[in-house]
């Protein structure tokens, strides 16, 4: 076997490995992922680099063919950097909770899961209802059906249709003030003869 895929199977390991510890309950377990997790990336990063030869010259020849990439390289070194200082907080974390519970492993909060359950029974609730939950409702400029009335004066269409009916009201009342004025205007005085008065 090569030295790349020697790495490639180290790597490989160190991932699953990492993956499996970091799914478990206690912090500790968490914390030994995380560190394992890391180290494979940067065994990654180096994969990805390839092999090159050290970037030292003779000071005649300056030509960069064959030498190694360096950009790979500082990516790992700060990795390292970022994984110690990830690794310190955890570390802290894990103190903590041994100081406070006198245990490293994560337990369900009961008072966190009853309002888990509130929030999805509440959700169910309203996702259940038959109602519009747009924030104009009936007054959209195009309104599902069955949209709920905001200002309860009515669907727009009912507006329209009650305006419709008010304004035949008033057109039929005008129409028959203006009869019963025309049939007061042409009439006949208490003599007999016509009279007409002047409005």
């Amino acid at each position: 076997m090569t030295l790349p895929f020697i790495m490639v199977l180290a790597m490989g390991f160190l991932f699953a490995c990492g993956i499996y510890l970091m799914l478990e309950r206690s912090l500790t377990r968490v914390l030994l992922g995380f560190i394992l997790l890391g180290n494979g990336v940067n065994l990654l990063i180096i994969l990805t680099a390839g092999r090159g030869a050290p970037p030292l010259t003779d000071g005649q020849n300056l030509s960069t063919l064959g030498m190694s990439d360096p950009l790979p390289q500082a990516l790992i070194l700060t990795a390292i950097v970022i994984t110690f200082a990830v690794t310190a907080f955890l570390l802290a974390m894990i103190y903590r909770s041994w100081r406070l519970v006198r245990a490293d492993s994560l337990e369900d909060d009961t008072a966190d899961l009853q309002v888990a359950i509130t929030k999805m029974i509440d959700s169910e609730a309203e996702a259940s209802t038959d109602y519009d939950d747009t924030e104009f409702g009936d007054e959209a400029e195009s309104p599902i059906t069955g949209a709920v009335d905001l200002d309860d004066d009515g669907t727009p269409h009912e507006r329209e249709a009650a305006e419709d009916i008010a304004s035949k009201g008033a057109n039929s009342a005008r129409i028959g003030r203006t009869g019963t004025t025309s049939a007061n205007k042409s009439g006949k005085g208490s003599d007999g003869t016509e009279t007409e008065e002047n409005i």
